[in-house]
């Protein structure tokens, strides 16, 4: 079977800016799920092993669609690096919400997407967002964290807000490239402003899709405690635990071998399993 592979695909936000996604999928001729992958913090569309997880999804029959968010701290120009910091401490959730919005609006318009099937995953902080989007779009028929957040307020302490606030920016070390990464203060305002949207227990709560939470249990980010609580957040929902698993379920940057990392492997065939399954 031929997989297509359509990259760098230029989407138009007009409320936030342009931004970059892949599309990987089989050559048949049938209407296929809409798989979305989103990205966590400090991450994007081209790190590691998410071009192979794509197209293990593709070989499975699916369109898969994974995007850099616009604020993610890439360029259109440069997508697999940080270039651009300053739109990085211009991020907040309203634009990441804006932004997954686009590419459904974009991708459920392919002739080769079936738009009554469309599944979400996200990974780590993009595990929230998704989950927000879900409880949102009543399009989304299919939602699987990884290693997802159960909460996205996620600031410094009380003491380090104000002198965050004092100062309107606070920096973070990435820890592969050494940049210092700014977080301005719009950013919590943001959240201050939207409590009650961007409040994730309260959508998972509300969730109508089918639900699958992966966690890894050396998960070194997020704490596996986390997946514990949506599931408990939302009883229907289906709750896998990867022993041993890191919070990248094994992939790194770069990633150079050959075949998917055992943990996220795993992840793959369960998230196909589990959607050919339920929707």
């Amino acid at each position: 079977m031929k997989l297509i592979k359509q990259t760098n695909i230029l989407l138009k936000n007009s409320d936030t800016k342009d931004f970059l996604a892949d599309a990987f999928y089989p050559e048949i001729d049938k209407k296929l799920p809409l798989v979305i992958f989103v990205h966590g913090y400090k991450g994007y569309k081209d790190w590691g092993a998410w071009n192979m997880m794509a197209e293990k999804f593709a070989e499975a029959g699916f369109f898969f669609v994974k995007f850099n968010f616009s604020h993610n701290g890439t360029t259109v120009e440069d997508p697999e690096n940080f270039a651009d910091l300053e739109a990085f401490g211009n991020n907040n959730y309203s634009k990441e919400l804006s932004d997954l919005n686009v590419v459904i609006d974009h991708f459920t318009k392919d002739p080769k997407v079936d738009e009554q099937k469309i599944i979400l995953i996200g990974h780590s902080r993009g595990g929230g967002i998704s989950i927000i989007k879900t409880c949102e779009d009543e399009r989304i028929n299919g939602l699987i964290t990884l290693a997802s957040v159960d909460t996205l307020e996620r600031f410094p302490t009380e003491e380090k807000l104000e002198l965050w606030k004092e100062n309107g920016v606070y920096y973070v070390e990435n820890g592969r490239t050494k940049q210092q990464m700014p977080h301005y203060y719009q950013f919590f305002e943001d959240f201050k402003n939207d409590g009650h949207r961007f409040d994730v227990e309260r959508s998972m709560e509300m969730a109508k899709a089918h639900v699958l939470i992966i966690h890894g249990t050396n998960d070194e980010s997020v704490n596996v405690k986390n997946a514990e609580h949506l599931h408990l957040l939302n009883p229907t929902s289906e709750l896998y635990l990867i022993e041993n698993a890191n919070h990248t379920f094994g992939a790194k940057e770069p990633w150079g071998d050959d075949t998917l990392p055992k943990g996220l492997n795993e992840v793959v065939e369960k998230s196909i399993e589990f959607i050919k399954q339920n929707i």
